[in-house]
């Protein structure tokens, strides 16, 4: 039998005769919420939405031999590792204050190239007016953690070690149980842990590294009020059957781009959903799930919003590389996905970077 977490704390407050055994029927339940043991990271209402979303393509830096790999699909750059929490409405501060305190050596490990704690926010226009951003309704949460790591072994090796347990609660039964107790009080439902292939990397060396220590940053957060913005995410999240992904992938790889060239750029991945992946609190994939997301990572909001009305929009968003313009305006291309692409977008808190960038 398995019971509600709630349930489980009320029986051990109510029967401490018996503390064994609830704690027993705690550690049972709170498996099922799966937060402890996963961390890595509006529909659009036109194409220029979908496209600006997107944050632009990149890619023709790409190596030939670097592309093709078993049923030609791209090869894998970077392996990228999220979890997708819904915050309960008030508690998005005491939230960001968990990860603010918590004991971490990610800057430290082998393969470790970037990590972004991410909150969900809403742009003033029409795709995106009237949402609440931090509203705990969203199936696939308001917080998204988000590392970035070298290689997947890379991740495999973090995640089968001790420095996993060190920053999830420790190895004791204690901290477990009360790492258990804390996401109860401040999530609502079970995270939802996300793989990705990392495709088409590119990002900046950037100026100045975060300063970590011990391998985490150390920043003040008291719970009250939400931490300081390091960075804006602009998202879109497509949904392309697996008919399509090789023709998906071949049309971003093919487009031009001069991101790098642009001011306050970070970095861009074009995520293509590890649906292979195991482990804890991993489930298979929904058809409500997108198999691809572009993410562009920039220095703020203003500087995304510089490239959107700049002309590095203009040409990413324009004729194929090496093709001549057209005089006629020429039909789009058909869609590769099942339903329209939908932008979503974050703010960026406790970024750390290595020393080459993402």
């Amino acid at each position: 039998m398995s019971w509600p977490l709630g349930r489980s704390l009320k029986y051990c407050i109510q029967n401490t005769t018996t503390m064994k055994q609830s704690i027993l029927l705690l550690i049972a339940s709170s498996l099922l919420t799966t937060h402890a043991f996963q961390t890595g990271i509006v529909t659009s209402s036109s194409s220029r939405a979908t496209a600006v979303a997107s944050g632009g393509p990149l890619f023709s830096a790409v190596a030939e031999e670097e592309t093709a790999v078993k049923n030609d699909l791209l090869k894998r750059d970077r392996y990228v590792a999220t979890n997708r929490f819904t915050v309960r409405q008030g508690r998005a501060a005491k939230f960001e204050k968990r990860w603010a305190d918590r004991s971490s050596r990610l800057a430290e490990l082998d393969g470790f190239k970037y990590f972004q704690l991410m909150r969900r926010v809403a742009l003033d226009d029409e795709a995106n007016s009237g949402i609440d951003p931090l509203a705990s309704t969203n199936p696939f949460g308001n917080y998204v953690s988000f590392t970035i790591w070298n290689e997947k072994k890379d991740f495999n090796a973090w995640r089968g070690g001790e420095a996993f347990k060190e920053a999830h609660g420790g190895t004791s039964l204690f901290a477990f149980v009360t790492t258990m107790v804390k996401s109860a009080m401040v999530l609502t439902g079970a995270p939802k842990p996300a793989f990705y292939d990392g495709l088409l990397q590119q990002s900046t060396i950037p100026d100045q590294v975060p300063e970590t220590v011990n391998g985490w940053r150390s920043v003040e957060a008291d719970g009250v009020n939400l931490l300081p913005s390091e960075a804006f995410i602009a998202c879109n999240q497509f949904f392309v059957p697996s008919s399509n992904a090789v023709a998906f992938e071949n049309r971003w790889a093919n487009r031009t781009s001069k991101l790098k060239e642009c001011e306050g750029f970070i970095s861009f991945s074009m995520l293509r959903r590890d649906i292979k992946a195991k482990g804890h609190g991993v489930s298979p994939m929904g058809e409500e799930e997108p198999t691809y997301v572009s993410t562009t990572v920039w220095k703020d909001r203003q500087a995304f919003e510089n490239w959107k009305n700049g002309n590095a929009f203009k040409e990413a968003h324009a004729e194929k590389k090496g093709e001549e313009p057209k005089e006629q305006p020429q039909q789009p291309p058909a869609p590769l996905w099942s339903k329209p692409p939908v932008p979503v977008f974050y703010e960026s808190t406790l970024v750390i970077s290595s020393p080459d960038g993402a």
